[in-house]
Order: C-alpha cells, then sequence, then structure tokens
C-alpha cells in the first residue's frame, strides 16, 4: 500500500459565502502489485462546519494515465470513513482518465462513457453519500487500484481535485424501512472474495405491519462470516455477499433468519443489473407454485459500516436438508446397497464462483463448433466429502440417463429415460426457463439430484437458481426478444452450451403431450395473465418506497449496465411496465407455439375424473407413473388393490385444481402378478389393470 500526502490550496472565489472552494492534491505512481494506492489530501478551512445537502461535495476532478483502464477500480473516501465507487472495471482496453470529473448532475454516467474519458460524468455511486453531515474539514483519500497486478499496465495520477459549494450532491439519510433491515460492521475490514472474515451482522424487523428504524433492538444479532460471491456479478460495484452464521469460536450454526427455516448459509444477492429487482425471484415462485421447492426469501435493506448499500435479496442458499433440497443425507461410510443411491444434488455450470470438481459428459451439446463439452459438477456431497464410489456411483447413473436419452428406444416408457429421470420435474423446469426466455438456462446455475432408490431415486431437475439476467434482461444470444427458445441457444461461439436432454425430450410423443397439458393447465392457474401481473405489481408495491433509495445510491436507472437490453426505462414504474409487457407477450408466444398436443385436458366429459388414464409403464417392475385428467379441483386417491381386494400401497395427495397430473407409485415392494389400480375423485372411481414382473 503507497499512501501520498497532498499539499492542499483552497482557492476562494470573491463572490462570499455562495462560493465554491477547490482543493487541489498531488498525485504519483500506481501500484502494480495487488495493492491499492492512496493519495490522501487533507481539507481545512471549510466556509460550513459540515456537509450536507446545502453545502456539500459537489465533485470529484482527477488527471490519471493508465494502459488498460478496465484494470481500475476507483474510489473516494470521506473523513468519516465513507467510501464513494467512482469508476469500477469500466473502459475495457481503452487508455487514461483525461480531466474526468464526476459529477451527481452529470448527463451521462461514466458506465455509458468510453475512453479516454474526458468531461463530465456522474459516477457509480452518488456523490451526495458523504454529505451526510460529516465533519469536511478533515483527510480525504482517492483509492486507486490495478485489479490485475504484476503485468506492463502501469498508471500514473498527474494530479486530482475536489470541490465543495452550495450545489453538493443529493443525499437521503436512512432512518427507517418497510422492509427487514441488516446492519453489517466489519470494524475496519474488506470483505474478500475469500476466506470469509468474522463482521457484526444484525437484523431489525419488528412485527408484521410496523416500521423498523436503525434505532430499534435487532431481532437478531450475533457474528457471521462473509465473503463476496457471484462469479460476473463479482465486476459489479454493487456486491452480493455469502455468509454463514457463526458461534463466537468461528464454528458454523443453524439458525432461523426472517421466519426461513434453520440453516447456517444464506445469501444476499445485489440484483445489480436487474433494475426491477424482481427477476430472481420471479423464478423462485414460479417454480413454488409449480408444487417444487424453490429458495425461500425475503427484501431487505443493507447497511455496511454506517454506509447504506441498497436493497437486497436475503435468501436461502441451495442446500441438503428436509426443508430445503430434501433428499437423504449422504456420509463417507455410505458405499454399498441402498445407501449408496441417494442423495446427491448435482449441476452444470461454469467453474468459476463457487465450481468444484465433477466429470465430463461423455455426450456432447448438439452444438459443438468449438469442440464445446458439459461439465457436471458435484455440489452435495461437496467435491472435498464425496467419497470415490459414490463419485463412481452418480456418475454413472446420470450417464445410464445419457445413454437411455440418447438410445433408439429412449421413448419406451420402461427402458427409456423415464428409468431414470422424473418427467415432470423436467417439464416444470423447462417451463420456468421458457417462460423466462433465460439466456443463461440449462447450460449455467442449472441444478438436479437424486433420492435414494428405496425413495424414488429418480433425476429430479431443480432448484432453479440464478435469473437475473432472464425475463428481457439480456441483450445477447437473442435473450431480449420475446420470441424463440431458449433451449434453442443460437450462440454457437459460446464456450458453455446446452446439453443435448432437452432437444431430445421434445422428440418424444408421449413428452410433448404432457408437456403441452402441463401448460394449459398451468396457464389457467399459476401462469395466467391475471396471476402474473397481479404477482409482480404486488412486489413492486412493496418494494417502492427502498428502491427510490436504491437507486439514489446506484444511479443507474435509464443507463446501460451489462448486459440491459436497449431502450433502458427512465424510471423503476417504467422498468416494471416493460418487464409485464414482454412477460405477457412472451406467454403469448409459447401459447402458439409450445410443441405437442394434449389429448386429455379439456372437453370435460361430466366426471371428476376423465377416462383415458396414462398407465406406464405397464407391465412395470419398480416404478409406476399414472398421468389423468382432473375434470373438477379435489384430492386424487390412488391406491394399488390385490385381486382378492387388500389395499396394498396407498396414495391420497393434496387438494389441487383441475387440470393434468403425473403421479409416481414405488411398486417394487409387490410381488409378481396382477394388480387393480383405482383412482377416486369426488365420487367418481376409475379402474385399470397393472401387472407387476
Amino acid at each position: 500500500m503507497k499512501i501520498r500526502i497532498a499539499l492542499v490550496t483552497a482557492f476562494f472565489s470573491l463572490l462570499g459565502p455562495l462560493s465554491a472552494q477547490l482543493y487541489q492534491g498531488s498525485g504519483g505512481s500506481l501500484l502494480n502489485d495487488g495493492n491499492p494506492t492512496y493519495f490522501s489530501m487533507n481539507v481545512t478551512g471549510l466556509s460550513e462546519d459540515t456537509v450536507n445537502s446545502v453545502f456539500g461535495l459537489e465533485s470529484v476532478t482527477l488527471k490519471l494515465t493508465h494502459a488498460y483502464d478496465g484494470e481500475l477500480d476507483l474510489k473516494l473516501i470521506a473523513p468519516d470513513g465513507m467510501v464513494i465507487i467512482l469508476s469500477h472495471t469500466n473502459g475495457g482496453s481503452g487508455n487514461n482518465y483525461y480531466t474526468t470529473t464526476f459529477n451527481d448532475f452529470a448527463d451521462q454516467i461514466i458506465t455509458a462513457g468510453s475512453p479516454p474519458y474526458n468531461g463530465t460524468y456522474r459516477p457509480q455511486q452518488a456523490l451526495g453519500g458523504v454529505n451526510n453531515d460529516q465533519p469536511g474539514n478533515g483527510v480525504w483519500k482517492l483509492f486507486v487500484n490495478d485489479l490485475v497486478p504484476n503485468n506492463n499496465n502501469t498508471g500514473y495520477l498527474a494530479s486530482w481535485s475536489i470541490k465543495f459549494g452550495y450545489n453538493p450532491g443529493p443525499v437521503f439519510h436512512f432512518y427507517s424501512s418497510n422492509l427487514p433491515i441488516v446492519v453489517i460492521n466489519t470494524h475496519g475490514q474488506s470483505i474478500p472474495d475469500d476466506p470469509k472474515i468474522p463482521v457484526d451482522f444484525n437484523i431489525i424487523d419488528n412485527d408484521p405491519g410496523q416500521r423498523n428504524f436503525l434505532t430499534d433492538n435487532p431481532s437478531f444479532k450475533g457474528i457471521v462470516g462473509i465473503e463476496v460471491r457471484g462469479s460476473s456479478s463479482q465486476s459489479f460495484p454493487k456486491k452480493s455477499y455469502g455468509f454463514e452464521n457463526w458461534d463466537v469460536f468461528g464454528q458454523s450454526v443453524d439458525t432461523s433468519f426472517l421466519g426461513m427455516p434453520s440453516e447456517s448459509d444464506w445469501i444476499l444477492n445485489a440484483n445489480y443489473t436487474d433494475k426491477t429487482l424482481l427477476r430472481n425471484v420471479m423464478a423462485y415462485q414460479s417454480f413454488t407454485d409449480m408444487g417444487h421447492y424453490a429458495t425461500r426469501y425475503r427484501f431487505v435493506e443493507v447497511v455496511i459500516n454506517g454506509q447504506y448499500q441498497g436493497v437486497y435479496i436475503f435468501s436461502e442458499k441451495i442446500k441438503r436438508d428436509n426443508n430445503r433440497v430434501d433428499i437423504a443425507k449422504l456420509l463417507p461410510e455410505d458405499i454399498t446397497g441402498d445407501e449408496l443411491t441417494g442423495g446427491y444434488i448435482l449441476k452444470v455450470d461454469k467453474s468459476t464462483g463457487s465450481g468444484g470438481s465433477g466429470w465430463v459428459s461423455p455426450f456432447p451439446p448438439p452444438v459443438n463448433p468449438q469442440n464445446q463439452y458439459i461439465y457436471i459438477q458435484y455440489e452435495y456431497p461437496q467435491a472435498d466429502e464425496i467419497v470415490p464410489q459414490q463419485k463412481a456411483y452418480i456418475q454413472d447413473y446420470v450417464t445410464d440417463f445419457e445413454t437411455a436419452l440418447e438410445g433408439s428406444h429412449f421413448a419406451d416408457t420402461a427402458i427409456g429415460y423415464r428409468k431414470y429421470a422424473d418427467e415432470l420435474s423436467f417439464i416444470d423446469y423447462f417451463l420456468v426457463n421458457e417462460i423466462s426466455k433465460n439466456v443463461d438456462g440449462y447450460r449455467l446455475s442449472t441444478y438436479f439430484h437424486k433420492e435414494k432408490e428405496s425413495k424414488g431415486g429418480k433425476i429430479r431437475m431443480g432448484p432453479v437458481w440464478d435469473y437475473d439476467i432472464a425475463w428481457h434482461n439480456a441483450n445477447y444470444c437473442n435473450g431480449e426478444f420475446y420470441t424463440g427458445w431458449a433451449y434453442q441457444f443460437p450462440c454457437s461461439d459460446d464456450y458453455w452450451q446446452i446439453p443435448f436432454w432437452w432437444s431430445r425430450l421434445l422428440q418424444d410423443p408421449l413428452y410433448a403431450s404432457h408437456l403441452k397439458c402441463r401448460w394449459l393447465q398451468l396457464r389457467s392457474t399459476k401462469l395466467s395473465d391475471e396471476y402474473m401481473m397481479g404477482y409482480i405489481d404486488s412486489l413492486a408495491l412493496k418494494l417502492d418506497e427502498a428502491q427510490f433509495r436504491n437507486f439514489i445510491t446506484w444511479p443507474i436507472i435509464g443507463n446501460y449496465v451489462w448486459p440491459n437490453p436497449w431502450p433502458y426505462p427512465e424510471s423503476y414504474a417504467e422498468e416494471i411496465s416493460v418487464l409485464k409487457d414482454w412477460l405477457q407477450n412472451r406467454l403469448e408466444w409459447i401459447d402458439e407455439y409450445l410443441p405437442g398436443t394434449c389429448y386429455t385436458i379439456g372437453g370435460v366429459d361430466g366426471t371428476a375424473i376423465k377416462e383415458d388414464v396414462d398407465v406406464f409403464p405397464n407391465p412395470c417392475s419398480a416404478n409406476l407413473t399414472v398421468g389423468l385428467q382432473q375434470n373438477e379441483a379435489g384430492k386424487m386417491k390412488i391406491e394399488i388393490m390385490s385381486q382378492s381386494g387388500s389395499i396394498l400401497i396407498s396414495l391420497e395427495g393434496v387438494n389441487q385444481a383441475a387440470g393434468y397430473y403425473t403421479n409416481q407409485l414405488n411398486v417394487s415392494s409387490l410381488s409378481p402378478g396382477v394388480y387393480l389400480l383405482r383412482l377416486t375423485l369426488n365420487g367418481t372411481v376409475i379402474n385399470r389393470k397393472i401387472v407387476k414382473v
């Protein structure tokens, strides 16, 4: 770390107390070893005792040369320690900041400019944040960090200056919120990418309907280990964080936060590029509405070291437990028999961020001009905990699934892919990715899991994860258009491609039929225009107060943030309106172009259950799938009886709306023979014979 102390001269106009006061500082060479360079300026003689909304900081100007601007992180540090991000990794391979002035009232934000930067720009974080009634006299610092050290891209700060006056950057004082407030104190530490550091962690969350004030007693007060999280999102100035609740010895402790089930690992998601602040939770809610587990969440506002950071999503991390991904706990000693068969969580993803070890699928993606491949990673057990026998088992199982899916008998209900995969979870996962037109769908952040054979044992897709650049928020690979299919990813030169699974499944007429039936059922309920638009409106109303503070702190509304599509809405309300319009068009497009023919939905025949029940495979060996159309809402009961009438297996579902549903029964306990399958709903009874082999 290098510190330069500047000789400071204040220039006063003859115009009296309404004049601006300019302070000049000197510069020097920038470090290129991974450490930041600090340039300090001792400000004295300000005409006002404090900086605030009347008299305060107006602008920062610097003259800096550097051969690769995209490597630079520029910040202003006020006397009270408040940090303002001026420019973070902007400019790519361009050179230099030539007489660059940062001012909150500039027409153009620095992210919209291009090097060499010459003129006046809005900073990435509002300067007005420092005008918080702190003393203006004191040591101000310019922080410059070359984030790619030990190369030839050295730099030099020729000079810098700061100006105070009676046209200061706007400031708001954060006292209270209708959302829970998370207060973090790092005690002067910077939060790293890795490892986690201990910090004080408080949550203020009063009873429902009551406001939360910073002065209130916290509902939780403790210590957590925290780190910056994410892959590409780490380049954004508003950081996301992963944290783990710790005891005083630094050991993880399961804790319930904000009414969510107890766990130790949690996430604060910044959603910087998503100006609606809604896109991730829309995916979570859609998958939940379809009857699957998805990450629980709460919107919060975050304060770190006394500085307001904006709106975050406080959410669960994808974990195995009874309240999250509900599969069996797999211990290192579980290496034989049924214990070896589950549970596992896997993912298709980049190896950066939270990526780990795994294996390369023997089946390349359909689009692979650069010899791209599919890499499947261990998520649970983690790479450093899973033992060789477990690695071998789950790799063989997934490969068997892929082999069956690729094979000539892939659609056979007994020996095809359904032997290894839960069809409905694949259908619903497909629909969430397609309604959101997820440009990362299927190829990144794609989780799936497997339970023990004795408990079903098939691959199930989900939970859904990472949808902040879905829902019309990506300006590449056709992500901005409401037409086209996400599974037909159009960018062949992208390193990460889509597994062959999704296109192959649609070649199965029965799968396409079930997909169409499921779509029609959901479009009449949880994916109806009325439901989806009402859900978005309810979230936007909840965030209406907090989003105003968020976008004062991060002044990006109306400006490009990677990878926002053009045009850029000029207000939060317009962001919401554009999202709703796009989604309505997207749903209507899917209505028209979704493949498959639903033979069982519609045309109510006067009975609670439609007669043409799908029972497959029949004969069956271990698992039996029953697909049926409910013409009425109610609770379906499914029974398997012996020929003498004894009930051997009984499954009673939950109350559900009319629609097409599939149910899976494990019949491995039955002896070979002929049995009666009986379906009962609202007084209607349908019987079918099944054969166990």
